[in-house]
Order: structure tokens, then sequence, then C-alpha cells
């Protein structure tokens, strides 16, 4: 088994993230998972949440996404993120906003759909507390 698959992130913005990383860290729809080498092939919806990729130097990158995909197999990590940032104060602002149109978006949900729209809503609140 490789030691290293290729990871990348993007959103309809840029590119954020590419290259070579031991294990990828992920807010999946039905939890957190690990993708790593080897990883049996998967395709997730995300839920929004912090998402960190320990590069093949022993760096990790924190990234806070706010939905999308994730395509992952034995070897590459590839993640189309809605919207994805940098998880750092600078991009607070950013998720903030994200939220305050989460939140309007659930006040005015229909019934059968507000529960999800407030999980949304306490995922992007979560995901502004694991913010460093």
């Amino acid at each position: 088994m490789a030691e290293t698959m290729q990871f990348d992130l993007v959103s309809p913005e840029r590119r954020l993230a590419s290259g070579e990383a031991t294990s990828v860290q992920l807010p999946g729809f039905a939890g957190q998972l690990t993708a790593m080498p080897g990883h049996a092939p998967l395709i997730t919806t995300l839920r929004p949440g912090v998402l960190s990729a320990e590069m093949s130097g022993g760096a990790i990158q924190r990234f806070a996404v706010v939905g999308g995909f994730a395509e992952i197999n034995a070897s590459t990590t590839t993640v189309l993120a809605e919207a994805a940032y940098s998880a750092t104060a600078e991009n607070r602002a950013d998720i903030e906003a994200i939220l305050e149109d989460a939140r309007a978006k659930a006040a005015n949900a229909e019934a059968e759909h507000r529960d999800m729209a407030e999980l949304i809503v306490a995922d992007i609140v979560q995901l502004l507390e694991d913010m460093v």
C-alpha cells in the first residue's frame, strides 16, 4: 500500500489545496471520516465542518468547508466544496455570513425541510467554534 495519496480541494472560486497527503479527515454526511492511502472507493456528501489534511511533509492543512462532495479511492481524495476557506480567523467573517444566510433559510423553510435546515445551522455554528 502506498504511503501517500493525491489530495485535491476545490471550490467554485479556486483550488485551495493540491498535493500528496498521508490522511484527510473530513465531515462526511454520516459523520467524521478519515481517508488514507488504500481506502475503499467511496463518494459522500459533506456537512459543514473542518477538513484536516496531513500532507506528506507532516504539515497539517485545515479548511472550513460548507457542503459539497468527496470522492475517495485507494490513491486519491478529491473534495468539491460548495464553499471552502482556510480555517483561520481571517476567514471567520465569510463563515459568519454563510451562517446568517443558513439561519434565514431555516426560518423560512417548509415544515418537512426545517429539521435539515436547522441541522445545517447547527453544523455551521460548530464549524465556527472549531476554527482556530
